[in-house]
């Protein structure tokens, strides 16, 4: 498998997917939103970006199974009449006027591939951050491949991110081993790409933290305390989605917690796959809260990790005493 083309692949996917969700955000009172049965929103940006990232990948790509965040099934549901036309509009509209609502629905449904244990699979969310997305705010489309429990390359689109060239929307890029995690404008390929760098703190005092708006995915509380246990100073720097693994990966923060809520939750895989590897080729490095490396072997899920430790590499072991002390005194 040629990884590089792979990779030219899944960048081209994620473009295509961030000018459909640019152009449904940039009308948000028509975007419509469906509640999935764990409570978390679901846009029409969400189904048209899986639908467009997927039908790219299978024309596309060496690598048939997709592993994505949604399914068509509500969309056939009577009551998502509105909503399925409007994703059926905006995919005609970056695909071809002569694709049917099936051809559509079939495309979202190709993400339902179950993981496979020996061969290698894309996983893909459409869209990471549909909160932020729904308020305007930031949101990431996050493609990975993943073989043998590793992240082998990633691709990362930030719509509110600057690139290096200054234009807003950022496209980070990365092979295991490559070179380093390269950054380029995520809606337009003609900016010639940079390689990034994570910061080089080497004082945990002066470092920044990262982490979800949402303190339902991240216990803010404790991340606090570990803040105050490494004496940091700056504000942390709160904004949705993998954006965040953006931010560590370009030097903007140093580090990014995304801390247990409970003993039983588990990471899913798409929220982090395409992250890690921007990180950890841009020099950085990720763990679980114990530092074990993640496992993405295990299914949909990070089955054998508690929550997700990213920082900019010489803070690492610090940091994760400040969260072993803090998680045991919580």
């Amino acid at each position: 498998m040629d990884l590089r083309a792979e990779l030219e692949i899944a960048a081209r996917a994620v473009r295509a997917a961030a000018q459909v969700c640019r152009n449904v955000q940039g009308n948000l009172t028509v975007a419509g939103a469906l509640t999935k049965r764990d409570r978390s929103p679901v846009t029409v940006a969400d189904f048209a970006s899986q639908a467009v990232v997927c039908a790219t990948l299978t024309e596309h790509s060496q690598v048939r199974a997709i592993v994505g965040e949604e399914d068509a099934a509500e969309l056939r549901e009577p009551s998502a009449a509105a909503i399925c036309a409007q994703v059926v509009d905006h995919v005609r509209a970056a695909r071809g006027a002569t694709l049917t609502v099936d051809d559509v629905l079939a495309a979202i449904d190709l993400g339902g591939a179950t993981p496979p244990s020996n061969a290698p699979f894309w996983t893909l969310d459409p869209i990471d951050g549909t909160k932020g997305f729904l308020r305007g705010e930031h949101y990431a489309i996050a493609l990975a491949l993943i073989e043998g429990g590793r992240v082998l390359l990633g691709a990362l689109g930030c719509p509110h991110l600057d690139a290096p060239d200054g234009s807003r929307g950022l496209l980070l890029t990365a092979v295991r081993g490559g070179g380093g995690t390269r950054a380029s404008s995520l809606f337009t390929d003609a900016s010639e790409p940079r390689v990034v760098h994570v910061s080089d703190v080497r004082d945990p005092a002066q470092a920044r933290f990262c982490e979800s708006v949402d303190a339902g995915h991240s216990d803010h509380d404790v991340a606090a305390q570990i803040a105050a246990r490494l004496g940091l100073v700056q504000a942390p720097l709160r904004l949705d989605s993998q954006a965040k693994y953006a931010c560590v990966a370009r030097g903007e923060a140093s580090i990014y917690l995304r801390l247990p809520t409970s003993e039983t939750y588990r990471e899913k895989i798409w929220d982090h796959a395409a992250g890690l590897i921007a990180v950890e080729e841009a020099g950085g490095r990720v763990t679980d809260v114990r530092g074990m490396p993640l496992d993405f072997a295990r299914g949909r899920q990070l089955e054998l990790n508690a929550g997700v430790v990213a920082s900019s590499g010489q803070i690492h072991a610090q940091l994760l005493d400040a969260v072993s002390a803090a998680l045991a005194k919580g």
